[in-house]
């Protein structure tokens, strides 16, 4: 299951260059607002605030049904992206051709970790569950497999959104360290609630989920400026959210929000 789980997690990239002087410099690895950029456990979370600009990313593991549908919406309303992809999605041979879609298509694609490994504790984040060189190893066989396709050229910055979106100060570190920089979506907006399939009490349609975007928009002062907004690839519910994916979009677009890849809207 390539998700967050909603009812213990919040809702959660900037130039390569700049948030690794801002790491070095020693920035808050709590929850902290750097300019216009916001952060959490050293990993951003939020572009520039200022910005009427938001970054769409999907994630998706071995639920990927929606991905088709995705990127044709994608590609009418002529919207850029960035795809986070698990080992189980690169295995499974029928989602190759969308992986060289995605790449024909100019979006970004990107590592979610090859075993979608859970790095904290619900409990207590703070409370790492893997090793360093668990870490490590999970996300370069991730890494490898994606080049393998064609994703990620040597040289470029590679962004990675962390498995079940839930991450510590350890992971944001251990990323750096490799060269990879670590970033998670915006919380607020309630977008991630999309995996949750009819028979959890939690489940909210996908019509709501998109009600409830815009709502917030509305209602925030900086509206969804500077967003990382996360939806997923593929669940287990019989309400997809692909199906409210244009409808949404347009009305982003209606709104003045221009589409960027996280890549970009992080600054690079």
């Amino acid at each position: 299951m390539c998700c967050a789980a909603v009812s213990k997690v919040p809702e959660r990239g900037m130039h390569a260059a700049t948030l690794l002087l801002l790491v070095l410099f020693g920035f808050t690895w709590g929850c902290a607002t750097s300019s216009s950029f916001t952060y959490d456990r050293g990993a951003l979370i939020r572009g520039d605030r200022t910005q009427k600009q938001i970054a769409l990313v999907f994630t998706g593991g071995e639920h990927g049904e929606s991905t088709a549908t995705i990127l044709d919406v994608l590609r009418e309303l002529k919207l850029p992206a960035a795809f986070f992809v698990t080992g189980a999605y690169l295995a499974n041979d029928a989602y190759h051709p969308h992986l060289q879609r995605m790449l024909t298509d100019g979006h970004y694609v990107g590592p979610h970790s090859d075993a979608h490994l859970l790095y904290c504790s619900w409990e207590d984040r703070e409370q790492t569950l893997v090793t360093r060189d668990e870490f490590v190893v999970d996300l370069k066989r991730n890494i490898r497999a994606l080049r393998t396709h064609g994703a990620m050229p040597p040289g470029q910055p590679i962004y990675f959104i962390p498995p079940y979106e839930w991450y510590n100060a350890d992971q944001t570190r251990w990323s750096r360290e490799m060269g990879v920089i670590l970033f998670n979506f915006t919380p607020g907006s309630g977008s991630n609630r999309d995996w949750i399939p009819e028979t959890n009490t939690r489940f909210v349609s996908s019509r709501q989920i998109r009600q409830d975007i815009l709502v917030f928009e509305e209602s925030e002062a900086a509206g969804l400026n500077g967003f990382i907004l996360l939806l997923h690839l593929g669940s287990q519910r019989r309400d997809k959210m692909h199906t409210e994916l244009e409808p949404l979009l347009r009305t982003l677009v209606e709104r003045g929000y221009r589409f960027e890849r996280v890549d970009r809207i992080a600054g690079h």
